[in-house]
């Protein structure tokens, strides 16, 4: 199964609330992923984000479910700058798993 989340309907046109991340991350993508589902972030109409809305967004799942939120988050239609962020977010997260800081 895949659960969508339309940011712009969570966010308006620039992500940068981190306590609506914090909620999304609670309500809407740990609970996907426990059961397995892909997680599908649909960024249309996003213009932008800052690092610390991604980061509040997908860091917690990535520590705690590592492979299982890697393999199945998933980011639509996000802007150049968007999947930049995103994979700066990644590179910090896969280091601190590399050196298993979050053990």
């Amino acid at each position: 199964m895949k659960k969508i989340i339309k940011l712009k309907q969570l966010t308006g046109d620039f992500a940068e609330n981190k306590d609506i991340a914090k909620k999304i991350r609670i309500e809407k993508i740990i609970p996907a992923l426990k059961k397995g589902h892909d997680v599908i972030f649909d960024f249309t109409g996003v213009t932008g984000a800052t690092q610390s809305f991604i980061h509040a967004l997908i860091s917690d799942p990535i520590r705690k479910l590592r492979s299982d939120a890697l393999d199945h988050l998933i980011y639509k239609n996000a802007n150049e700058n968007i999947q930049e962020i995103i994979s700066i977010v990644y590179r910090y997260m896969q280091e601190s798993l590399d050196n298993d800081t979050f053990s």
